[in-house]
C-alpha cells in the first residue's frame, strides 16, 4: 500500500433499528464492531473517530459533530476538520499512533477531549504538519471489511488521474459512501459547497456529497466478497456472527480474536502448529497437544526477548518439538 492516508470513522449513529443500543461496542466474533473496523485501517497514518471516546485495542482520536446526531455528512465534516493540517484550519489534537508512526493531525473537537490509547486518555495539543491528502472513510458497523479492500481502494484512487474519490460497491452494484477513499481537498470542496447551498450540513444524505464528486466505484473483491455487509439490524448481527462460525472462517477469526484480546501483533504459521499439535498428539498423548503448544509460545517468547523475530522464534520453536515428537514417536514403534 503506497498511497499515505488519514482515517475517519463514523461511530455516532443512534442505532434505532437496534433499539438504540451501544452498536460500535456490539460484538462480532468476540471483537467489537469498531475494533474490527479500525483493524482494517491501521495502515492509516493517523486515525479519527466521529463518536463518544470509549477504550479501543488501536489508539485513535475522537471528535463530535457539532450537533449529536446530525447525519453522516456532518459528522464526515467534524473528522475531516479533525484532520486538518495548520494552513488548512484551527489547530488540534495530534494523530494517534497507527501503522506508520505518530504524526500530528488536528482537531475540531473541545480543548478536553480524549483520545484513546486502548483506554487512556489524552489532552489536545498544537497541530502538526499536513496530512496526506487522502482520506479514508468508514462506518464503524462493517464486521467483514479487512485490508485487502482498503488496498484496492487506494490503488483504484491512485490509477484514476481524474478521480477524486474512490467508492465500493456492493453485490448489487449499489455505491458505498462509508467504505471509500476519497482526495481530501475535492472532499472537503463539496462539503463547504454543501454547506453554502444547503445551510448547513445537518441530515444531509451522503449522495449529495458524493454526486459532485468524480468516482471510480469498486466491486468487492474475491478475497473479502462481503466487505460492505453491515450491521443495522439484530437480524445483521445474527448473520454476521453466523458467517463468523463458517468452518472455512472460524479458525482464522479465534487466531485474530485471541489476538486482539492478549494484546499481540504477530503473524504465526498457524498451519505449523497445528501440524505440531498433531504430532504430539499421535505421538504422545492427547494431552501433550496443548502443553507443548503452550511451551513453545513460552520458548518464542524468551527468545523474542534475546532479538529474535518473533515469528521466526514461534517456527523454530515448532520446528524442534515436532522433530522430538516424532522422535519420540519412533521409539514406540521400535518398541513394538
Amino acid at each position: 500500500m503506497t498511497t499515505a492516508f488519514d482515517a475517519v470513522v463514523l461511530a455516532g449513529g443512534a442505532a434505532r433499528r437496534l433499539g438504540g443500543v451501544d452498536k460500535p461496542g456490539v460484538r462480532v466474533g468476540g471483537r467489537a464492531l469498531l475494533d474490527r473496523v479500525l483493524a482494517a485501517c491501521a495502515g492509516a497514518r493517523a486515525t479519527v473517530v466521529v463518536g463518544d471516546p470509549r477504550p479501543t485495542v488501536r489508539p485513535v482520536r475522537w471528535t463530535r459533530e457539532e450537533r449529536i446526531g446530525s447525519g453522516p455528512v456532518a459528522a464526515l465534516d467534524a473528522g475531516a476538520t479533525a484532520l486538518r493540517g495548520p494552513g488548512d484550519g484551527p489547530a488540534g489534537l495530534p494523530a494517534s499512533r497507527s501503522g506508520s508512526g505518530d504524526v500530528p493531525a488536528s482537531g475540531s473537537e473541545p480543548a478536553d477531549a480524549p483520545a484513546s490509547d486502548g483506554g487512556s486518555t489524552g489532552l489536545r495539543h498544537s497541530a502538526g504538519p499536513p496530512g496526506p491528502g487522502v482520506l479514508l472513510v468508514l462506518s464503524a458497523d462493517l464486521p467483514f471489511l479487512g485490508e485487502a479492500t482498503v488496498r484496492r481502494l487506494l490503488a483504484a484512487l491512485e490509477a484514476g488521474a481524474e478521480a477524486e474519490a474512490a467508492l465500493l460497491t456492493d453485490a448489487e452494484g449499489r455505491d458505498q459512501p462509508l467504505v471509500a477513499v476519497y482526495r481530501a481537498g475535492p472532499l472537503r470542496r463539496e462539503l463547504e459547497a454543501l454547506r453554502h447551498a444547503h445551510r448547513g450540513l445537518d441530515h444531509l444524505p451522503l449522495r449529495f456529497l458524493t454526486g459532485g464528486l468524480r468516482t471510480v466505484r469498486v466491486p468487492a473483491g474475491p478475497d473479502e466478497p462481503s466487505a460492505s455487509f453491515d450491521c443495522d439490524t439484530w437480524e445483521d448481527i445474527a448473520t454476521a456472527r453466523a458467517r463468523i462460525r463458517d468452518h472455512g472462517a472460524v479458525l482464522d477469526e479465534w487466531i485474530t480474536a485471541v489476538k486482539t484480546e492478549l494484546g499481540l501483533d504477530l503473524d504465526v504459521d498457524t498451519g505449523a502448529l497445528l501440524d505440531l499439535a498433531r504430532d504430539a498428539a499421535h505421538g504422545v498423548a492427547r494431552p501433550a497437544a496443548p502443553l507443548t503448544t503452550f511451551l513453545v509460545g513460552y520458548a518464542a517468547a524468551r527468545a523474542a526477548e534475546d532479538g529474535t523475530d518473533p515469528a521466526a522464534a514461534v517456527a523454530e520453536a515448532s520446528r524442534k518439538a515436532a522433530a522430538l515428537a516424532q522422535r519420540w514417536a519412533a521409539e514406540q514403534d521400535e518398541a513394538g
